[in-house]
């Protein structure tokens, strides 16, 4: 596969806790400890002379809501070539654990929003990553009524929006039979550093880079 990302790209990462993984608020080359300074720094020793540019802000806790309601600060006005979102684990969890919950439609409009705006103002490449849940602690089994229509309306949108699409839950769900589920993703949403290795992985396959 040929190497979508063009040379000098700024690459912005969004999402929740899963992409914030501990990144600096300070200092953008601080990405944190996930998936996102794992791409980066794959794609950067793999391809030194594109230049490319890597940004994360990713906030602990967002749901897709959150993202929309601060997207022109953090996504617009940085001006990125590429989008890349991982949102979705929050609209479900907060419904078991605050009684709080996010219908799939409403997680629908609140996605689509974001994916307008960026596609209108920005013209950028989008990358859209599944949200997903592994059944550990056995509890979050129940939560697959909850997620799995909102994993359809990404992969929807990610087909309505020209967008390349990283299916990890599928993934996750293949590797877990490789290695027991908490090697993987250590309470079934948050990555062990095997995870956050498989979600890097699957990235850099989607952009042509692996």
């Amino acid at each position: 596969m040929t190497l979508l990302v063009e040379p000098n790209a700024t690459v912005l990462f969004q999402g929740d806790s899963i992409t914030d993984a501990g990144r600096s608020r300070e200092n953008d080359a601080d990405l944190g400890r996930g998936y996102p300074a794992m791409v980066a720094a794959w794609f950067s020793a793999l391809y030194p002379e594109q230049g490319v540019h890597f940004l994360n802000r990713g906030i602990s806790g967002n749901r897709a809501k959150d993202l929309r309601a601060r997207w022109q600060a953090d996504c617009l006005d940085l001006a990125p070539t590429w989008v890349s979102i991982l949102i979705g684990i929050n609209d479900t969890w907060r419904r078991y654990d605050s009684n709080d919950p996010t219908s799939a439609q409403v997680y629908e409009d609140n996605f689509r929003a974001i994916l307008e705006q960026t596609r209108d103002k920005l013209d950028a490449n989008i990358i859209i990553l599944e949200p997903f849940v592994l059944p550990t602690p056995p509890d979050r089994a129940a939560w697959r009524v909850d997620l799995d229509p909102k994993i359809a309306v990404a992969r929807k949108l990610a087909l309505e929006f020209g967008a390349r699409f990283v299916p990890l839950d599928g993934a996750s769900a293949a590797a877990a039979t490789q290695r027991e589920m908490s090697f993987w993703l250590a309470d079934g949403v948050h990555p062990a550093p095997a995870g956050h290795a498989l979600i890097a992985q699957a990235w850099l396959r989607a952009v042509g880079a692996m």
